[in-house]
């Protein structure tokens, strides 16, 4: 099942090829090859989902092939959760939002509010994290029980030139990113102070876990 939406996020472009491979390069450079990153997914919104989903997204560099693999429980069952990495434009360190981010005092944390401590959406955990299709990726979908495995194998570099292309001047840069698992089940009551984007439902883009991206040591 794949949720069709209109795309809304911009992708910026870069001026000429060349631009292009350089900062393509200099994302690839530095994210270290060898190296397993790991992110705990911690749970959100546990009033709106009536559980606590957790997990672990862990990502390897072997050479140029990006293994990226997800594991989740908990989550709403029988439901599509979109997954991404957030984080900022400008380099900083994002990190998972607390409750205290409820600015509105609606008790839901949704998407809009995690933007000052996690920056935005920037690469999908889809099908196809590469093409950087955001709102149109094919997205895993939790089972009976409220579970999923996601597993792909994504070129570092194809990945690389994707996101420099999306974001000019910034590298992947795991280590400064949190993973975000969102979505709850379409009729879902939900206050409507809880903000999504654009026209994607805010069932969609509900956080319901996070998880700070960590290197793990040698």
């Amino acid at each position: 099942m794949n949720l069709k939406l209109p795309m809304i996020f911009a992708v910026a472009t870069l001026a000429g090829p060349f631009a292009l491979t350089a900062a393509a390069e200099t994302t690839t450079s530095k994210t270290a090859a060898g190296v397993t990153y790991n992110a705990q997914l911690s749970p959100m919104n546990s009033s709106v989902t009536g559980s606590k989903t957790i997990g672990v997204a862990r990502f390897t560099v072997n050479g140029d092939d990006l293994d990226i693999s997800i594991t989740v429980r908990g989550a709403p069952p029988n439901t599509i959760h979109w997954q991404h990495f957030h984080g900022f434009k400008d380099g900083r360190m994002a990190t998972c939002v607390t409750q205290a981010a409820d600015k509105n005092g609606d008790g839901i944390v949704d998407l809009i509010e995690t933007g000052l401590a996690s920056g935005t959406t920037m690469v999908p955990f889809d099908t196809a994290p590469a093409a950087m299709d955001i709102a149109h990726g094919t997205y895993p979908e939790a089972s009976a029980d409220g579970s999923y495995t996601y597993h792909q194998v994504v070129s570092l570099k194809d990945l690389s030139a994707a996101f420099a292309k999306a974001h000019p001047g910034q590298a992947l840069d795991l280590d400064k990113r949190v993973v975000y698992i969102h979505g709850v089940p379409g009729d879902t009551a939900l206050p409507p102070t809880v903000a999504s984007l654009g026209p994607i439902p805010a069932q969609v883009t509900l956080p319901i876990a996070c998880g700070k991206i960590e290197r793990l040591d040698d």
